[in-house]
């Protein structure tokens, strides 16, 4: 009985056996096929030592002559900041929302893990908020965004490796300076400075739950795009927070109560956009697109900011005061009859922020006979009366209408959070402005245009325009190095000069001849007939010469007409070249940058400036004696009222199509243009004078503000030369230039 109790039992103990044995099998078969599959993927993984040299990509700054930041390059807008810069109340709000066991986990919860996984492979979008913060430091930084089980389990691996090898504060300190924010930002200290106007640092409860909001959808959450979705997940941040016991009851309700409180920074390279297109083209060409845009550079620039803000004024007062004079045009675009809403309408002018004194576009939605609205952007300016009586129209309706595309003058806050504003006129007019320091050729400003918005079109640089008048200098130079004198007299009279195509027959601007006069007088009052003499006499190829070696760069024709400024120069050509006669004769290229500085601190290797002696110093101090006779007596009268050491010259070209005035101080150089881009007149008597000088001075009365004492080199011996000159000087048959009208001008 036993023996067949114990036959009986045999083979269920065989087959338990087997069963065993099959489980046994089946687990290490699984454990194997784990193996592999971690074998596998972890074969295409980084190292995990290359995290270990790491460097995101980080924003270039640009600096002026201060020290102070105007600009920024980046792929990646980045701020990079160590650990202790972020405050507790930051990183406890993101550990409640993002990974609450982050202080003790190995950088995976499995739990999470398996639920990430069927996240991100089934849902449109990333599940960013159901991985650890390991996890998605990992994902960030080395992985695609590919949604399939053989990347979740990537980035499992390069977790565990990471936790491995950097401590938890490492860890939070690389995922903080890297997870996305939403508007180009990455990182929660550039997310700080962008939505808030802050250091990371100085966030309090209700900012650092909004920022620590963001990661799980930057997109979708974004205060700036749809802030009722933001304060929600804000407010779910506070509650988790207070559920951690990170903060009080008491706290989670005043931090609710808080506004997102947005104080949005303003856009990079705003004060100075054309500079900043000039330096970064300049960096570009000298060390790459890669290593500007991403590589975190310092570069001290030559601006001085308080100088271009007066340049960013002098320039828009000056176009605007323009197109005063030429009387309201209207012809206004309409967005509603264009077939658009005015409610989505979006100007370029509406990403700046709105200052008193600037200048901007806006859409008019409410026209009433003493009172307009007008649009700007998500802000409302009112215009009274008074705000658009140069215009000749008593009442608003009878010359506006709803949607019309007007262009104002910010003066001051009206009342309920208005602007009050002046009706202006921009029917195309350009103005570009340009000053260099003479003794270093560093380039303190630059406006190339009206509006950067509108048009990145550099008219300090890129365009070439007829110089009129302005273009004497050289000819007078060149008559200098070969023994003439301001006191020489020469005959202001009719004359023919044979060419190739004909005789040329020329005329004064004004039409009228003065007979004999001295060469000083003959600059200042911008006589064409004596230049065109003189340029005869010396032949117009040398004038070209000279002119090329002061570093004009543009092909000049060898006609005699190119001496009353017929060709065609850059502002940049000409202020560079007009600052080696206070300069002494010597030329230093005008130049944007100081040095480079790499994220680490050291240097980049930079090209020397060019600086090489153009003329004499001898004759560098006569010309001046005719430039300064130009400020004192002649078509640029009107700067003397500033009462300081200055030189210059006026230009205006045939039709009035360019108005120009180049001149300096003798610390300063400065150059001011006005035109259309099509070359169209600016109007009848709009000369350099009047045009372009009320610019330079408003620029240049700054500049020289903190240099009351300054003198040009060998000041004295010019003004017994200029006395002994104009003593020897016959007087004019006709109309003196000491008497001509203030704002004439010469071509």
């Amino acid at each position: 009985m036993r023996r067949l109790t114990e036959w009986r039992e045999y083979p269920s103990r065989r087959r338990a056996r087997l069963v065993t044995f099959y489980i046994l099998l089946a687990l290490s078969a699984t454990f194997g096929a784990m193996c592999g599959l971690m074998l596998v993927y972890s074969i295409d993984l980084p190292e995990i030592d290359d995290l270990t040299r790491y460097r995101p990509n980080t924003t270039t700054e640009l600096l002026d002559v201060h020290g102070r930041p105007f600009g920024s390059f980046a792929l990646e807008r980045r701020i990079v900041v160590p650990y202790s810069e972020f405050p507790p109340v930051l990183k406890q709000a993101i550990l409640s929302i993002e990974d609450k066991s982050f202080e003790s986990n190995w950088g995976v919860n499995l739990v999470r893990a398996l639920g990430a996984a069927y996240r991100d492979l089934h849902s449109k979008g990333k599940a960013q908020g159901a991985s650890t913060l390991t996890m998605q430091l990992s994902r960030n930084l080395f992985l695609s965004s590919e949604k399939t089980y053989g990347r979740k389990l990537q980035e499992v691996i390069l977790s565990m490796q990471i936790e491995r090898r950097f401590t938890k504060n490492q860890i939070f300190e690389l995922y903080a300076n890297q997870i996305y924010l939403g508007r180009g930002t990455y990182g929660f200290e550039a997310g700080s400075e962008y939505y808030f106007n802050k250091h990371v640092r100085d966030l309090n409860l209700p900012e650092a739950a909004l920022l620590a909001a963001l990661p799980k959808g930057p997109e979708y959450y974004s205060p700036v795009r749809y802030p009722d979705r933001a304060l929600k997940r804000r407010d779910l941040v506070l509650s988790e927070m207070r559920q951690d016991g990170e903060i009080t009851a008491e706290q989670e309700e005043k931090a609710k109560s808080a506004p997102l409180g947005l104080h949005i920074e303003p856009p990079a390279n705003s004060i100075a956009p054309y500079f900043v297109e000039e330096v970064r083209r300049q960096l570009e060409k000298e060390y790459g697109v890669e290593e500007v845009h991403g590589a975190g550079l310092r570069v001290y620039t030559t601006l001085d900011l308080d100088l271009q803000s007066v340049a960013n004024r002098a320039v828009l007062d000056g176009a605007a005061a323009y197109e005063r004079r030429e009387g309201w045009k209207g012809d206004l675009p309409n967005i509603v009859l264009s077939g658009r809403d005015i409610e989505s309408y979006k100007h370029p002018d509406w990403i700046q922020p709105i200052t008193k004194d600037s200048y901007i576009h806006g859409v008019v939605t409410a026209v009433e006979p003493k009172r307009v609205t007008v649009k700007l952007g998500n802000q409302v300016a009112v215009l009274t009366p008074e705000n658009w009586q140069w215009t000749q129209w008593p009442e608003a309706d009878a010359f506006l209408r709803n949607g019309d595309l007007v262009y104002l003058k910010i003066l001051a806050p009206g009342p309920a959070g208005t602007w009050k504003a002046s009706l202006e006129q921009d029917s195309g007019a350009q103005a570009a402005l340009m000053a260099v320091d003479n003794a270093t050729g560093e380039v303190l400003a630059m406006i190339g245009g009206r509006d950067f918005a509108l048009s990145q079109f550099n008219r300090a640089t890129q365009a070439k325009r007829q110089v009129g008048s302005s273009f004497k200098p050289y000819v007078y130079t060149t008559a200098i190095e070969q023994g003439a004198k301001p006191s020489d007299v020469i005959v202001d009279g009719p004359v023919t000069f044979p060419t190739p195509s004909g005789p040329y027959t020329p005329h004064n601007y004004e039409g009228n001849y003065m007979g004999p006069i001295s060469l000083l007088y003959a600059f200042a009052d911008s006589r064409n007939i004596p230049a065109l003499k003189l340029a005869s006499h010396v032949g117009i190829r040398k004038v070209i010469d000279t002119a090329h070696r002061f570093g004009i760069t543009s092909e000049i024709p060898p006609f005699l007409p190119v001496a009353l400024g017929s060709a065609d120069i850059s502002l940049y050509d000409q202020v560079g070249a007009y600052s080696v006669f206070p300069n002494d004769g010597i030329r230093i290229e005008p130049h944007y940058i100081r040095k480079v500085l790499q994220a680490d601190g050291l240097p980049l290797d930079e090209k020397p400036t060019d600086v090489r002696e153009v003329i004499s110093v001898e004759t560098a101090r006569t010309m001046m004696q005719l430039f300064e006779a130009v400020v004192r007596m002649g078509t640029a009268a009107r700067a003397s009222q500033l009462d300081h050491p200055l030189g210059g010259k006026t230009g205006t070209t045939n039709n009035y199509t360019d108005a120009w005035f180049v001149g300096f101080s003798p610390s300063v150089t400065c150059g001011t243009w006005i035109g259309y881009d099509n070359r169209q007149s600016l109007g009848e008597k709009e000369t350099g004078a009047r045009a372009a000088l009320p610019i330079w001075m408003d620029f240049m009365k700054v500049a020289i503000a903190s240099k009351p004492k300054e003198v040009f080199p060998g000041e004295s011996l010019q003004k017994k030369l200029l006395s002994v000159s104009e003593n020897r000087s016959p007087a004019p048959a006709k109309s003196s230039p000491s008497k001509a009208p203030v704002g004439g001008d010469n071509r």
